[in-house]
């Protein structure tokens, strides 16, 4: 989620709010800052449901909220916003990755896309198989979702933290696998964890995407008219019945990826009205009295937009919001586990040991399996420069599933408070375990001397 850029040229001087402010900038642009403060949000969150002041912690987020719309009116608890609607945020984000990936990225072709999305299809098969065998007709059979997924932000901040001990190929390879593992959850979830379905509410929403479709296609691409028709979509599929963060995803489909002008005409206009900006000469003072070259930078703003696609400036601009903000409070108001009387009972749950077998022995299992059976099957092959070992020891960071298999465990028992806690000892647990497994195996792989990819160029789940 970091946003890296390299400067053409040096930037201003700083002013004094900025120099304060650049070791919290300096943070925020290191690909394992999003996992940080993950991490710090879960203990805030276990100490927290673990201390005096967790009714305090509990009602707070049990808070109600109400919006009015004239007569109409949506009255949820702040979980209830946190988690269907700031997450839909995260889901829309994950959109955009995903549709980026599958037009540009390690998705855009079947032979660079075969092998991590084998290694994803086995990576949630083989623990939904291990979950199953152990809740089989118990009352937690219905969460076998939760250990299917990987949290990205984990995963790329551990081998952020390994440095050149991470191959470069790996780093791509487990992005693309996480994106292809978002879409397997985004399915199930829209498929297996949906309650009855109001088809009116459904399909006003699925007319809603097919209308920002069409404004796509006729060149729309200011945000207003997505964000306008977005919530409105949103809103259908809350009251439809589908979870409403699928909308997220669908949603994310349409905003346009293509940009107005190419490289060439952006060069040829830049330099003509950079010569313009220069011809202008001293009408006053400084530019804010220079008429001339007020308009010269304006025209340059203009041209600048329009050789970006909206899905990357739109992308850009959430994912801090995403990293900082939404999935750290998401953890915040997810994590808070009542940890006392109850751990030593939680891994006798089938629940509990489902999910921590499932992550961290059914991902990495099922990871490495898949890819090797379709590199042996001739569908894909290993990433440049790499063995079976390094993506075997990338494999366990698969089993870090964290944010979205806490999202899944909350969808998966609804009204089951228990089974829930169950879920989320298992997911802590495993998560933790899989972290450190998978920073053991890499510590004893060989510094790479591939260069190091940026990091727009490896989508995060």
């Amino acid at each position: 989620m970091s946003a890296n850029r390299t400067r053409i040229v040096p930037p201003p001087p700083p002013t004094p709010i900025e120099r304060f402010l650049s070791p919290f900038g300096r943070f925020a642009r290191t690909e394992s800052s999003g996992g940080v403060v993950l991490i710090v949000s879960t203990l805030a969150a276990l100490v927290a449901a673990n201390s005096p002041w967790a009714g305090a912690y509990h009602r707070f987020f049990e808070t109600p909220l109400t919006l009015r719309f004239g007569g109409q009116a949506l009255e949820y608890s702040l979980h209830h916003w946190i988690n269907d609607g700031l997450m839909a945020v995260f889901f829309f984000v994950v959109g955009l990755e995903i549709k980026r990936e599958v037009l540009v990225g390690e998705l855009a072709s079947m032979r660079r896309a075969a092998l991590p999305i084998a290694g994803a299809l086995g990576g949630m098969v083989v623990p939904a198989l291990i979950f199953t065998l152990l809740n089989l007709g118990g009352r937690g059979a219905s969460g076998w979702g939760i250990p299917m997924a990987t949290d990205i932000a984990f995963a790329m901040g551990v081998l952020a933290l390994l440095g050149n001990r991470a191959p470069a190929p790996l780093k791509i390879f487990l992005a693309a696998l996480a994106i292809a593992d978002d879409i397997g959850a985004v399915l199930v979830i829209a498929v297996f964890y949906t309650a009855v379905i109001d088809m009116n509410m459904l399909l006003l929403g699925f007319a809603l995407i097919v209308a920002l479709a069409v404004f796509n296609r006729l060149g729309a691409r200011r945000p207003y008219i997505y964000l306008v028709l977005g919530l409105a979509v949103w809103l259908c599929f809350l009251k439809s019945g589908v979870h409403a963060t699928v909308a997220g995803v669908l949603v994310a489909m349409t905003i346009p990826a293509r940009t107005r002008i190419d490289t060439g005409e952006f060069l040829e206009r830049g330099r003509q009205i950079l010569k313009g900006f220069d011809e202008a000469g001293p009408e006053g003072p400084d530019i804010l009295t220079n008429h001339a070259q007020q308009a010269a930078i304006i025209e340059l703003e203009n041209t600048a937009e329009a050789a970006q696609a909206p899905l990357q400036w739109i992308e850009h601009g959430l994912q801090p919001w995403v990293a900082f903000f939404i999935i750290p409070l998401f953890a915040f108001a997810n994590a808070g586990v009542e940890l006392k009387g109850e751990l030593a009972n939680a891994f006798t749950s089938p629940v509990t040991l489902g999910v921590l077998f499932g992550l961290l022995i059914g991902k990495p299992l099922g990871i490495t399996l898949f890819s090797w059976v379709a590199t042996r099957l001739k569908l894909a092959a290993l990433p440049g420069g790499c063995e079976w070992r390094a993506l075997h020891a990338v494999s366990w960071l698969g089993g870090i599933g964290f944010t979205m298999s806490l999202f899944i465990s909350g969808l998966a028992f609804t009204g089951s408070e228990g089974l829930v806690t169950d879920a989320k000892v298992g997911i802590f647990t495993a998560s933790i375990g899989a972290a450190v497994a998978g920073w053991l195996l890499l510590r004893r792989e060989k510094p790479c001397d591939v260069p190091e990819v940026p990091p727009e160029e490896m989508a995060g789940g």
